[in-house]
């Protein structure tokens, strides 16, 4: 499954089940393929084992299908059971080691916040990429420590790693992020809180590649 590091990259869309009703979570989730995001994480924060092994096969079943990379956020036995890509671990979940030693053959990715330290420990430990932010002020976590666009630089010049910058960013602000160099852009309410989620992606996702 790691032979696939080289697509650690593009647009990374996080579909949060807070923002996403049930009934419309299959939809939006292939509206977002069909935009041409290149990977999507399933995060869901809830307890409802049933639904969230449901919506985590569907996930993966739709990115199989499109081509894109499946991560599940934190959850270790969801990863290895729906068969995604990958899982996505912030600093309160599992440790990088424990999850590398449990999912030898997956992508782990994990959220170093503004700290480059935890960054080299991530990937020391085994991480795949690291995530960075808030690089703007954040609807979905507006409390979250702030990772600049200088900070994203120095990340670049030390890690040959893939990097995922997140927060706060849209079509507009993108191509600032994208020339600090980093590898991929998570965006969790510029596609997910859209009426036209095809439409969102496609802003977004088209700014890939035109950044020299």
């Amino acid at each position: 499954m790691r032979n696939v590091l080289h697509r650690l990259t593009g647009l990374y869309a996080i579909a949060d089940t807070a923002l996403l009703k049930p009934s419309g979570f299959e939809g939006a989730i292939r509206k977002a393929l069909i935009g041409g995001t290149s990977l999507i994480q399933y995060r869901d924060k809830t307890q409802d084992k049933m639904r969230r092994g449901m919506q985590a096969n569907i996930l993966v079943s739709l990115c199989r299908k499109y081509s894109a990379l499946s991560i599940i956020n934190d959850d270790i036995a969801l990863a290895s059971d729906s068969g995604a890509d990958g899982v996505h671990l912030g600093a309160d979940d599992t440790a990088v080691s424990e999850a590398r030693r449990a999912l030898p053959d997956k992508l782990i990715g994990a959220s170093c916040y503004n700290q480059l330290d935890l960054a080299e420990e991530a990937f020391t430990a085994g991480a795949d990429y690291i995530a960075l932010g808030a690089v703007y002020p954040s609807r979905v976590k507006p409390d979250a420590v702030t990772a600049p666009v200088s900070l994203l630089k120095q990340a670049r010049q030390i890690f040959p790693q893939p990097i995922c910058a997140i927060g706060g960013i849209t079509s507009t602000n993108l191509s600032e992020v994208l020339a600090t160099g980093v590898d991929m852009a998570a965006v969790i309410s510029a596609i997910f809180s859209e009426q036209d989620i095809v439409g969102a992606t496609q802003a977004l996702a088209g700014q890939f590649g035109s950044v020299s």
